[in-house]
């Protein structure tokens, strides 16, 4: 990271501008009881999301499956690392149910990564997508997936399944990517979207801002992901979740999120969400019909 922070320094100040929504009240408290009471797991509370007060209050939720273990370590994400346990074939029939009781018109899924699996958890991902559509026929869905190591054959379980919109982030700039994602590669992830879009599917990234990229290197990842097809993008400050994490190096004011909102949206990008709070599924329900 040159010569910024690094892992283990001192956190930053957050600046002025931050202000999250506080967790509190019936809904969220609604929210929090299903999850913990049918054993869900969300990237709300294993990612440390800031908006986790917004949504839950708002009776939504971004649901993670096959489990909370990851078989990766990206410098950046708060989602623990190990050897995953067994597959719950039991996940998606609790995961679909309670999405019918919260009455979620709009679904956003996202998983750990599941290197140990032959597909990468792709089948489970289609089971999962099957079952919800089962018990819940009018919901829409975002699938926020893993790069399956770019194998098309486990990418088109996905989009057999045909979920409304498929998320799959480049995360930061093409310089950053070796230093803070696990395993993950720049052209691979590159190489997903272009291969989903080039499919028929909708197709949304997102980068995280304040990791030392430069704004040409912000632009260039833009005119990346239009090259292969990608319609939606969002862009976020890079929080620190610990202290054990890739530290932040800038707090990008709200006017720079502006400004890179224009320019995507001149770059023809569909819908853009840009702000310091925006994360992958933030205002999701929007992005449908994109």
């Amino acid at each position: 990271m040159g010569s910024g922070e690094k892992i283990g320094e001192r956190r930053r100040r957050l600046p002025d501008w931050f202000r999250m929504e506080r967790a509190k009240g019936e809904t969220y408290s609604k929210v929090k009881n299903l999850v913990n009471k049918n054993q869900l797991h969300t990237i709300c509370t294993s990612g440390n999301c800031p908006n986790i007060g917004e949504c839950w209050n708002a009776g939504t939720a971004t649901f993670m499956i096959l489990g909370d273990i990851c078989t990766r370590s990206c410098k950046f994400c708060s989602v623990k690392t190990g050897k995953p346990f067994p597959v719950d074939k039991n996940e998606p029939r609790r995961l679909a149910n309670a999405i019918r009781i919260m009455n979620i018109k709009h679904a956003v899924i996202t998983s750990v990564d599941r290197d140990d699996l032959d597909d990468g958890g792709s089948g489970f991902w289609a089971e999962v997508i099957k079952t919800i559509r089962e018990v819940n026929p009018e919901v829409t869905m975002e699938t926020l997936i893993p790069d399956f190591d770019g194998e098309e054959s486990s990418l088109m379980q996905i989009v057999k399944a045909a979920p409304e919109v498929i998320s799959h982030n480049l995360e930061t700039v093409r310089r950053l990517t070796p230093e803070i994602r696990s395993r993950a590669k720049y052209d691979r992830s590159l190489k997903v979207l272009k291969l989903l879009a080039e499919k028929g599917s909708i197709t949304k990234s997102g980068l995280m801002l304040g990791l030392g990229e430069k704004e040409s290197e912000v632009l260039e990842a833009m005119d990346d992901l239009r090259s292969v097809g990608c319609k939606i993008l969002t862009l976020g400050q890079y929080l620190a979740p610990t202290m054990n994490h890739i530290a932040v190096q800038e707090y990008i004011p709200p006017e720079k999120f502006e400004f890179y909102r224009l320019i995507a949206l001149e770059k023809g990008f569909t819908h853009v969400e840009s702000s310091p709070l925006v994360r992958s599924s933030y205002h999701a329900e929007k992005h449908v019909n994109s």
